[in-house]
């Protein structure tokens, strides 16, 4: 999606300056996200948003749970950007934008639950747009720095979302367990029901036990969006 800005029902995500604009995936990791908090029965008074890029996640969270999130950034461009859209919503009296690097830092307090949509690709090949590439591949952050990032920062009993391409998810979920962090619910993506799996997001925590893992088709048979995927968004996208 090239455009300068993204509409939404509830809000605008300008994201001219960020490298890495709106998408539907990323879409679909907030509004899961936002739909299992709004039914978990964990108390959650605070969340931290890594690498927040537009804010849009923060942006979707804070739509439906009615809590402060503090998003934290590391890129100066999109750190205003996320920033002024933040301003820009109805929620910025509870919502936050840190420019830091995610691997110096320490809450004061703990949060209660967590999200990103990490770089995704520990080794691939780069487009050579360095904004883009720190944005899409893990040059500065790891997914072992990563899962240090969320240990230092996320209380005890905490949870924590991701959303990763459908391999380097196994890969994440391998390194994880030996963190001591299981999969309580788990979401594959698929392009259209003619495909595989492409990306998949999930609910992490240090409650080991079932993982209850369904799969979303973005598209039918006909290129129409499935019925599972307009309820997902539906609270969301404006022509839903």
């Amino acid at each position: 999606m090239g455009n300068t800005f993204f509409q939404f029902k509830q809000f605008k995500v300008d994201q001219a300056h960020c490298a890495m604009k709106v998408c539907t995936d990323a879409c679909i990791q907030g509004a899961f996200t936002a739909q299992y908090l709004s039914a978990s029965d964990i108390t959650v008074s605070a969340i931290l948003d890594i690498g927040a890029g537009t804010g849009l996640l923060s942006l979707m969270l804070a739509q439906e749970v009615s809590v402060p999130v503090t998003a934290v950034e590391l890129d100066p461009a999109a750190a205003m950007q996320a920033a002024a859209n933040f301003q820009a919503s109805p929620w910025a009296d509870r919502l936050v934008l840190t420019q830091e690097d995610i691997r110096k830092m320490t809450a004061p307090q703990p949060f209660d639950f967590i999200i990103t949509n990490p770089p995704f690709y520990e080794a691939a090949l780069k487009s050579g747009h360095a904004q883009k590439d720190q944005a899409m591949h893990a040059t500065n952050l790891s997914y072992a720095d990563l899962l240090d990032a969320i240990g230092r920062n996320l209380r005890e009993g905490g949870e924590f979302s991701v959303l990763l391409p459908y391999v380097q998810f196994e890969v994440f979920t391998a390194l994880a367990s030996t963190k001591g962090y299981h999969p309580r619910k788990v979401l594959r993506v698929k392009q259209s029901v003619k495909h595989g799996y492409f990306r998949a997001t999930g609910i992490f925590s240090k409650t080991p036990g079932h993982t209850d893992t369904e799969e979303l088709a973005i598209y039918d048979e006909n290129n129409r969006y499935t019925p599972a995927f307009e309820a997902l968004l539906r609270p969301y996208y404006l022509k839903l």
